[in-house]
């Protein structure tokens, strides 16, 4: 009797093949470290103009910091989705062209549509996710007797989340991890210098 093969293993599988033919990981990589980066940024910029204003209301802090890292997310997934599906059905006739081959409904094509999908979510997914990390302390407001230190608690997950995002640069593009991850951490630095000094140094 043949033994019935796991749903859950078949879907892994496609989604493995359909990765290699369409090569998302690279992509998808790019999306997610280059997409995190931006909304890590706005996040800054959003607590230093509630810090400037003198904000200290965490909820308020929050929302606005959801909200915000929502529509980043959504400006990324859409975006990305429209700009994926182009490119790969530009690909698609022009492979179907020059193989005199109607790719419709073929391996390639599935895996070419599947891939505008993935690389979509990971852009509209990734600055969402660090901006959640970036606003944690807020979260937790009741353990703290002063905002002001979880506005400084929260800048410090940005820049440490900033860090990261450079050491996964620099793993991938093969450099300095140490160096990559400076190079992002300054990119953080330099916003906050610029923010606090455009609220007036609060």
């Amino acid at each position: 009797m043949k033994k019935k093969s796991n749903p859950l293993r078949r879907l892994i599988e496609r989604i493995s093949e359909y990765s290699d033919i369409a090569e998302i990981g690279e992509i998808a990589r790019r999306y997610f470290a280059m997409n995190a980066f931006d909304g890590v940024l706005t996040i800054i910029g959003v607590l230093m103009g509630h810090y400037a204003a003198g904000v200290d209301d965490a909820m308020i802090v929050v929302t606005t910091g959801l909200t915000t890292s929502v529509a980043i997310g959504i400006s990324g997934l859409w975006g990305s989705f429209l700009t994926e599906s182009a490119e790969r059905k530009r690909e698609m006739d022009e492979l179907s062209h020059s193989t005199l081959t109607d790719l419709n409904g073929s391996k390639i094509e599935k895996a070419s549509r599947f891939a505008a999908v993935a690389v979509a979510l990971v852009d509209g997914l990734s600055p969402f996710l660090a901006a959640l990390v970036v606003l944690i302390p807020f979260f937790f407001a009741n353990l703290f007797s002063d905002i002001h230190i979880i506005y400084y608690v929260s800048i410090g997950f940005a820049l440490l989340v900033l860090f990261g995002l450079g050491m996964f640069l620099g793993k991938i593009s093969k450099q300095s991890w140490i160096v990559m991850g400076l190079k992002t951490l300054t990119a953080g630095l330099i916003s906050i210098v610029i923010s606090n000094f455009l609220g007036g140094g609060h």
